[in-house]
């Protein structure tokens, strides 16, 4: 099968819906399909505001008529609702294609951390949105229910996995950056920005070392009203699954993710986690095994530490992304034979995005 994913979400950002499309993807060419990302790479875009390292197309209609004529997709899946998501949803709407999306982020709760818009105005955009695909992806029970109750139709679940041969307990010396520091390390992995409550964590009274694995927008501020804290920017790879081994807890203080990839995989390296009993650590945590939920996070941290970290390691395992591409594979849906046949032959050569002429694939005859 011939998939298009449609994406404002792409490298070099780095952030969950980043880390679940590449995974996907992998999985699906392992699996025999053939996915072409539609993404801002190569294309005239500007800053997102607040975000400057998310960039937003501008007026990419024209990118994504050419890639859709030439790729000739077999299912279309919207995996954002940014410029490319907007313009790919249109142009499905106006050649009767159908289409499947996602819901990755709780961008009502986002924008409202930043401006006063009020949440009843973003889900009313985005229930608009979603509600002209064939389905919609979410990952998890407790978004499903939350997104059900607010009149989204057609909805799937398609679960997270973990890269089980990266994010692994390692039994080495301590990284030179963290060698000395005053247990217990606490971490934290993910964006420094408003919307993940990191402050609610750095504010804690509690004896150790705490762990600032990331970057973002606020991490300027973050750093100067928190001296204390260790503020290490993104890591990657062995690199990363090392600092996640080094830690004593993970700390997950987000109240708006819809999922929450970070906890996996400090679980997969055998790092009990403390978060708050809010959707995204419910779906993720066993109270008690793998984890501590409590509205005192400095409760659920001090508990948390006393966790069996094999157990932890052994939980992980239950999240693989073969499983959670089949997923994604059953809620796709077909372009109709008729549909997919009607749409405009490729030329003998197409311009590809990046200005160097490519030849259509032999796959472009199917």
């Amino acid at each position: 099968m011939k998939i298009t994913i449609a994406t404002d979400a792409w490298e070099p950002q780095t952030n969950g819906v980043v880390t679940t499309l590449k995974a996907t993807i992998e999985t699906l060419g392992q699996l025999g399909h053939e996915a072409r990302v539609i993404s801002p790479q190569g294309l005239v875009s500007i800053p997102a505001p607040s975000y400057p390292e998310i960039r937003l197309a501008i007026a990419p209609g024209f990118h994504i008529a050419r890639e859709i004529k030439s790729f000739r997709p077999h299912a279309i899946h919207i995996a954002t609702e940014g410029p490319i998501g907007a313009s790919m949803r249109r142009y499905c709407r106006r050649h009767g294609l159908p289409f499947t999306t996602s819901y990755h982020t709780r961008y009502p709760e986002y924008l409202n951390a930043r401006w006063p818009i009020p949440l009843s105005v973003s889900y009313a955009w985005l229930r608009r949105f979603h509600g002209a695909a064939a389905r919609t992806f979410v990952s998890s029970n407790s978004l499903r229910s939350q997104l059900t109750s607010k009149g989204f139709p057609h909805l799937h679940q398609w679960r997270r996995g973990v890269d089980l041969e990266l994010f692994r307990p390692l039994n080495t010396p301590l990284p030179a950056e963290l060698a000395g520091l005053p247990r217990p390390i606490m971490a934290y992995l993910g964006r420094v920005a408003v919307e993940k409550n990191i402050d609610a964590f750095l504010r804690l009274q509690l004896p150790g070392t705490k762990l600032i694995i990331g970057n973002g927008p606020a991490r300027a501020a973050l750093s100067e009203r928190h001296p204390e804290a260790l503020f290490i920017g993104y890591r990657f790879g062995d690199e990363l699954a090392a600092m996640l081994s080094a830690a004593d807890v993970f700390v997950f203080p987000s109240l708006t993710d819809t999922f929450g990839l970070a906890m996996i995989e400090a679980l997969a390296c055998g790092v009990p986690v403390a978060a708050f009993p809010v959707p995204g650590p419910i779906d993720v945590i066993e109270p008690g095994v793998t984890g501590v939920l409590n509205e005192d996070l400095a409760a659920a941290i001090r508990s948390a530490l006393l966790l069996d970290r094999q157990v932890c390691a052994e939980r992980a395992k239950a999240f693989t992304w073969d499983a959670a591409t089949e997923q994604f594979l059953e809620g796709l849906e077909p372009i109709p034979a008729g549909a997919r046949a009607a749409l405009p032959a490729p030329g003998s050569a197409m311009i590809a995005s990046n200005g160097a002429r490519s030849q259509p694939s032999a796959g472009d005859a199917n």
